[in-house]
C-alpha cells in the first residue's frame, strides 16, 4: 500500500506525502552510517591526511571532513570563537514577517508557528551550515489548535546526510546499503544551504580553508611547547673534580637532571652545579608572530575583519571594519529567512489554507544602529517639508514590526492650546507685575519683570488678533503641523497691494524711457532720479522677520 501523497507540491514541485512528516526518520544508530561516537579524525593529523579528506570530501565522501569540521571547534579556541560570534549574531536578530495582500488568519497562524520556542531554537541551529557547508532540522508535524503544523524541531548531525553523486548539489539523506541515501520528503526538512562562497556546497563550508590553518596552529603549538621546555630554563652544568668515582659521578648527574622539577638536590663536597641562562626570547617571536598571524587570517575568513575580534584597533578602524561584519550579518540572515520560507512557511500555509498568491514571508533584518538618530533626525525635518515615507521601509531600517491591529500604538501628544477669544472681543488685560516692596531693585530684576510684562502683552495680543502673522506664530508655538504652510499664506496674502508696492519702482523706469532720446540720456536720468524700493524693502524686512520667527518656534 503506498503512502497517502497530498496534492499540495513541495519546493522541488514534488507532492508532499503526509504521512512521513509525524515520523521521524533521520535516527541516530550505534553502528551504520548513522553513527556519530567512535568517528576521530583530528588526532595525529597529518598535511597529506588533510589533503586526502578534502580531496574526498570534494568528491562527495564528507564524513571524514565532517568529523574534522566537528573537531576542530573544539580543538581551536580562535576558529570556534569566531564561529560562535558569527552564529550568535544572527540568532539574535529578530524575525519579522512581511504579509502584504494576505488573509489575517493566515499571518496569525504564521505568527503562532515563528513564535514557538522549538522554531527559535532551531533558527539557532541552522547556521551550522557555515563551518560545514549545509544543516539540517528535521520538523515532526502534527495536528495541533486546528492547524497540521511542527510540533518539534530536531537538529540532525550533518554525517547523517550526504549529497547526490553526479551534481553534488542535491542532499538526501544516508542510509546503509544505498550509495546515493533516500530523497529527502517534502517539507519534512530544513535544509539551510549557505553561500559563503560560490560552488559546491560542501566546498563552501568555512571549515575547509580553515583546516589548513588549523594543522599550522597545531604544529606552531607542538614546536613552540618543545623549545619552551628546552629554552625556558636555564641550562644547568655539573663539575666534579678529577678524583671522583663513577658512582659520585652519576649522583651528580641525577642531581642535575632532577633538580629542574624538585627543586633541591644533594650532592658530594666538592662538586658543584652552574645555572648558565639561555636566551629563548626568539620563540615568542617565531612561533608566537606565527600563530598571531594564522588567527588573524581565521578573523577575516569567518567575520570578515580582524579589528573587532582583536587587540590594537582604535574605535574609529573598529568601526568601518564593523560594516564589514554587518555586511556579512545581513548576508547570513537574508539566506537563512529565504530557507525558512522555502521549507516551513510556504508548506504550512499550502497544507492548511491551500495554494496562495501571495504568501506572508519572514525576514531577519538588520538595523545599522550607527544611523538610526541620523535616520530619525532627517525624518523630522523631511516629512513636515512633505516628503513622503513608505512605513513598512523605516520599519525595516529600525528592525520592528508592523503593528497589529489591536496593539497599542506610539503616538504624538495633542498640544494644549488656550482658547481663542470671539472675534470682536477686547483683548484680555495682562496680570499686573508685582512691584517689590523694596524700592532698591536690581537693575536686572527691574529688567526681567519688563520684560515678562511685555512677552504677557505680545502674547495676549497674538491670540486677540486675526492677522495672519500672528495666527501662524500661534500655530508654530502650538506646534502644529501646518504651521509651515500658513506662513506661505501669510507671504501671499502680503502681496495683495502688489501694485501699490511696485509702483514707485516700475513707474520711473517707464517714465524716463519714455521721454530719454537716447540709451546715455536715459542712465543719466536714472542715476538723477532713479525708482524708490524703501517701501518693498520694508515690506519684504518685516515679512522676512516674521518668518524668521515662526521657523525659529517651529525648530
Amino acid at each position: 500500500m503506498s503512502a497517502r501523497s497530498s496534492s499540495i507540491l513541495g519546493p522541488d514541485g514534488k507532492p508532499i506525502i503526509v504521512q512521513v512528516l509525524s515520523q521521524e526518520m533521520a535516527t541516530p544508530t550505534v553502528a551504520g552510517v548513522r553513527r556519530t561516537h567512535e568517528d576521530r579524525v583530528a588526532s595525529g593529523l597529518t598535511p597529506e591526511r588533510l589533503g586526502t579528506i578534502l580531496r574526498d570530501a570534494a568528491e562527495g565522501n564528507a564524513r571524514a571532513y565532517l568529523t574534522l569540521a566537528e573537531e576542530m571547534e573544539e580543538r581551536y579556541l580562535h576558529y570556534g570563537s569566531q564561529l560562535q560570534t558569527r552564529r550568535l549574531g544572527i540568532e539574535s536578530v529578530d524575525v519579522t514577517l512581511s504579509s502584504d495582500k494576505v488573509a489575517t488568519k493566515i499571518v496569525d497562524a504564521v505568527n503562532e508557528v515563528i513564535n514557538d520556542d522549538g522554531f527559535k531554537e532551531a533558527k539557532g541551529d541552522l547556521p551550522d551550515g557555515i563551518s560545514k557547508g549545509y544543516s539540517c532540522v528535521e520538523m515532526m508535524w502534527e495536528y495541533e489548535r486546528k492547524y497540521l503544523r511542527p510540533v518539534e524541531y530536531k537538529d540532525r548531525d550533518a554525517r547523517f546526510f550526504q549529497m547526490e553523486k553526479i551534481g553534488l548539489r542535491d542532499l538526501r539523506l544516508a542510509v546503509d546499503g544505498s550509495i546515493d541515501g533516500e530523497e529527502l520528503p517534502q517539507a519534512k526538512f530544513l535544509r539551510h544551504l549557505p553561500r559563503t562562497k560560490l560552488g559546491l556546497p560542501l566546498r563552501r563550508g568555512m571549515a575547509r580553508p580553515a583546516a589548513w590553518a588549523y594543522i599550522i596552529q597545531q604544529f606552531g603549538l607542538q614546536d613552540w611547547a618543545a623549545f619552551s621546555e628546552v629554552y625556558g630554563m636555564p641550562l644547568r652544568v655539573g663539575k666534579y673534580n678529577a678524583s671522583a668515582s663513577p658512582a659520585d659521578k652519576r649522583t651528580l648527574l641525577k642531581a642535575v637532571a632532577s633538580i629542574a622539577n624538585d627543586a633541591a638536590a644533594i650532592i658530594p663536597a666538592g662538586m658543584d652545579i652552574q645555572f648558565h641562562e639561555v636566551n629563548g626570547a626568539n620563540g615568542a617571536a617565531v612561533f608566537g608572530g606565527l600563530l598571531d598571524y594564522v588567527d588573524k587570517q581565521i578573523s577575516k575568513l569567518v567575520v570578515g575583519q580582524t579589528m573587532t575580534s582583536d587587540n590594537g584597533s582604535s574605535l574609529g578602524q573598529a568601526t568601518i571594519h564593523n560594516e564589514v561584519r554587518l555586511d556579512i550579518l545581513r548576508a547570513d540572515c537574508r539566506q537563512l529567512a529565504i530557507t525558512i520560507n522555502r521549507d516551513l512557511i510556504k508548506p504550512f500555509v499550502d497544507m492548511n489554507f491551500g495554494p496562495q498568491e501571495h504568501y506572508p514571508f519572514i525576514e531577519l533584518p538588520v538595523p545599522d544602529p550607527e544611523d538610526v538618530k541620523v535616520l530619525a533626525d532627517s525624518l523630522g525635518v523631511l516629512v513636515p517639508l512633505g516628503l513622503r515615507v513608505s512605513q513598512n521601509e523605516i520599519r525595516e531600517k529600525l528592525g520592528l514590526s508592523d503593528p497589529k491591529a489591536d496593539d497599542e500604538v506610539l503616538k504624538k501628544a495633542e498640544p494644549t492650546v488656550a482658547p481663542m477669544p470671539p472675534a470682536g472681543a477686547n483683548p484680555p488685560e495682562p496680570a499686573p507685575v508685582k512691584k517689590p516692596a523694596n524700592d532698591d531693585v536690581k537693575p536686572d530684576e527691574d529688567r526681567k519683570a519688563k520684560t515678562a510684562a511685555l512677552s504677557a502683552i505680545v502674547s495676549d495680543h497674538k491670540r486677540a488678533c486675526r492677522c495672519g502673522a500672528c495666527t501662524s506664530l500661534l500655530a508654530a508655538e502650538a506646534g502644529e503641523p501646518d504651521a509651515l504652510d500658513q506662513v506661505e499664506q501669510l507671504f501671499a496674502d502680503a502681496m495683495d497691494d502688489w501694485e501699490e508696492m511696485t509702483s514707485p519702482i516700475v513707474a520711473p523706469i517707464a517714465d524716463i524711457i519714455a521721454n530719454a532720446s537716447s540709451f546715455e540720456e536715459a542712465l543719466k536720468m536714472l542715476q538723477a532720479a532713479g525708482p524708490d524700493a524703501s517701501k518693498m524693502g520694508e515690506r519684504l524686512a518685516r515679512l522676512a522677520a516674521i518668518g524668521r520667527g515662526i521657523g525659529d518656534i517651529a525648530d
